[in-house]
């Protein structure tokens, strides 16, 4: 197992190399391993809050490259959404019927929310898929964006578009154990405040789960 050595690996010219070829030998070696909101939560299973089969979505994880490093693109959702309102996201949503699989899923997401052109991103790799308590089999895409922080949030579904560094994320001593209770139960899962911003739940989960592949 690779010892935690976040600030080497980032400060390498490199860096997105070297994050391709881990997210390459992880789908190699482990191309059947899933995570999820269970691994903090194992007597709850996998889908907690849902009765039905799992529905497959996408997200992105875009990096974009900095002056002073690497930063992770994120969203605000807006405050009248059914679901997450209010909450910090990646971009991305369900793949649609129309979709080829999740990169495309992902990056069609990510240009209705946040009017980033698929042009501009450079693919990696992805992770394992991410198994939410309520239903969703989530696969994370990861990339490099050129061009900047050009972003334009769609009102209806985000409020605000931010990045974060990405040694902030990647730094193990940033993931907050914290937990709610929910049907009478504690319920655990990881947290990541940054500034005014509150990382939490699916996102900060499938930001660990980043970690461990890239670090594992």
């Amino acid at each position: 197992m690779n010892a935690p050595v976040t600030n080497e690996l980032l400060s390498t010219k490199d860096w997105a190399g070297q994050i391709q070829t881990r997210l390459s030998d992880t789908a190699r070696l482990h191309p059947s391993e899933e995570t999820g909101d269970h691994t903090l939560n194992p007597e709850l299973g996998p889908y907690a809050k849902w009765d039905g089969p799992p529905r497959d979505a996408a997200v992105l994880i875009g990096i974009m490259e900095q002056t002073a490093g690497p930063r992770v693109v994120l969203t605000q959702r807006t405050g009248h959404l059914k679901s997450h309102a209010g909450q910090v996201a990646f971009p991305g949503g369900k793949i649609d019927p129309t979709d080829s699989g999740p990169v495309e899923a992902a990056l069609r997401e990510a240009e209705e929310e946040i009017g980033l052109d698929a042009r501009r991103v450079n693919l990696l790799g992805t992770l394992s898929p991410y198994l939410t308590g309520s239903g969703y089999r989530v696969v994370p895409v990861i990339g490099t964006i050129s061009g900047g922080s050009d972003f334009k949030p769609n009102p209806d579904e985000v409020e605000d578009v931010f990045d974060v560094p990405l040694g902030f994320l990647m730094n193990p001593a940033n993931h907050q154990k914290q937990s709610r209770e929910w049907q009478g139960k504690r319920r655990y899962f990881y947290a990541m405040p940054f500034e005014d911003r509150y990382i939490w739940g699916v996102t900060a989960g499938i930001i660990r789960s980043f970690y461990e592949t890239v670090y594992r």
